[in-house]
């Protein structure tokens, strides 16, 4: 083939998933391009830093062997280059992958990546960029970028050690459900302006988030536009009557949900004071408002 290429696991995913079947993986990615290098690590912040690396090493391809987790710090180094990107699921969520049509079965999408490397073929899609954000600057991002109830969800699922897979997102979001709070926002985009008392925000340049709740249902990575998903003020009981929804959409139908479609968004309190929300983007914490997101056209290629 050759082809340089690195395989990247992520030491957590999937509860320790992805480690059992990595070694397997490797083999059967050595038996078939010309150079492998195992990337490997034993915190996720070793992880980050050798993905990083990556960047400078002219691979051709970086294959991923995680979850949504892994595939937002393999973004970070293949977004706006030729390196391309492999996806081999075995985390919690998987919504990338999900949304890309990639196989479940670790095996299965090991054996498309193989495809996609002996022909050459490559899905060329969008990517988000959040530029901003508090602690992090700019960061990209593949699936969904929130803030408020659902962003307050996801940091109690990553703090869960139990239930595993899509269970986890809906116990912490019934006990976030608790504390709701709406909190004044403005919502600017290229096409509208939203000022409101809201619950979250959504940006997906994909559907899904959570392990495959569609968030922005109607979200596409290749067509140049975010989808956002923006939820007003509700009570706790009406808030729980849209949750039902979510699992397959029809919560964009709801009076209190506004949808709509931009090239780029700025999210940010606007009463001085207000405790600032936090960000998530592909289930990873970013910082908290203000941020401003922009979708980039092109920028990522996925071996599919």
């Amino acid at each position: 083939m050759g082809q340089r290429v690195a395989l990247a696991v992520h030491p957590g995913s999937g509860q320790g998933s992805a480690a059992r079947i990595a070694g397997t993986v490797a083999e059967r990615l050595r038996a078939e391009v010309d150079e492998l290098t195992l990337i490997a690590a034993d915190t996720p912040q070793r992880f980050r830093g050798l993905v990083a690396d990556c960047r400078a090493a002219g691979l051709d391809a970086l294959v991923v062997l995680g979850g949504d987790g892994a595939m937002h710090q393999a973004v970070q180094c293949c977004a706006g280059t030729e390196m391309a990107l492999g996806l081999v699921p075995a985390g919690t969520g998987n919504d990338f992958a999900r949304a890309l049509g990639i196989p479940e079965r670790p095996g299965e999408a090991v054996e498309t990546v193989l495809s996609a490397l002996r022909s050459g073929r490559r899905r060329v899609v969008d990517v988000g960029r959040a530029d901003g954000v508090a602690s992090e600057g700019t960061r990209w991002f593949g699936t969904v970028l929130c803030t408020g109830f659902d962003a307050a969800v996801n940091a109690r699922a990553n703090r869960l050690p139990w239930p595993s897979g899509p269970r986890r997102y809906d116990v912490a979001l019934l006990r976030e459900l608790v504390s709701l709070r709406s909190r004044p926002v403005v919502v600017d985009t290229d096409v509208e302006r939203v000022t409101l008392e809201a619950t979250l925000v959504a940006v997906g340049n994909t559907a899904f988030y959570g392990g495959g709740v569609p968030i922005c249902p109607g979200a596409r990575p290749d067509d140049g536009l975010f989808d956002v998903t923006v939820v007003g003020r509700v009570s706790r009981l009406q808030l729980a009557r849209i949750l039902p929804r979510l699992r397959t959409g029809a919560h964009v139908r709801h009076p209190a949900v506004h949808t709509l479609r931009a090239s780029w968004v700025r999210i940010e309190h606007h009463v001085a004071g207000t405790p600032r929300w936090p960000v998530f983007a592909d289930g990873d914490a970013l910082g908290a408002l203000p941020v401003t997101v922009t979708c980039v056209p092109r920028a990522l290629h996925v071996l599919v």
